[in-house]
């Protein structure tokens, strides 16, 4: 977990630090700042329409009576991929780019419900039913 911190805290700050330098020597520093910018803000409209999507779907699962069980780990990612979006830099905004494209989302989540699987067999993490809850 330590080293998960210090990886997403110390060294992706670095890294992407470094790609815009290099990124800013080789086009400029405007065109860079533009396309911090720009995928920005091209990246707020995309979450909030996949936010918007994925909050729709969730409410029609429900009111089938169908818990939205796909669609959460959809949401789950299509947050994730927005406040990469947010963050400035190069790759922090393409994975967000591919966290919010419901093709590429696919694979993340895949991956996303193994890994939470795991942690429900290992008993690191607890989810709740109707009825009780189960580790």
């Amino acid at each position: 977990m330590i080293g998960t911190l210090f990886i997403l805290f110390i060294v992706l700050p670095f890294v992407e630090l470094y790609i815009l330098i290099e990124l800013g020597s080789s086009i400029g520093t405007l065109p860079t700042l533009g396309i911090v910018v720009l995928t920005g803000i091209a990246g707020a409209a995309l979450a909030k329409h996949q936010g918007l999507s994925v909050l729709r779907r969730i409410q029609t699962e429900m009111s089938f009576g169908q818990m939205p069980e796909d669609v959460i780990f959809d949401g789950v990612l299509v947050l994730i991929g927005a406040v990469l979006l947010i963050t400035p830099g190069i790759l922090t905004d393409t994975t967000g780019f591919l966290l919010l494209i419901p093709v590429t989302r696919k694979i993340f989540k895949k991956y996303l419900k193994v890994w939470v699987n795991k942690k429900i067999k290992s008993g690191q993490m607890v989810y709740y039913t109707q009825d009780n809850y189960h580790m």
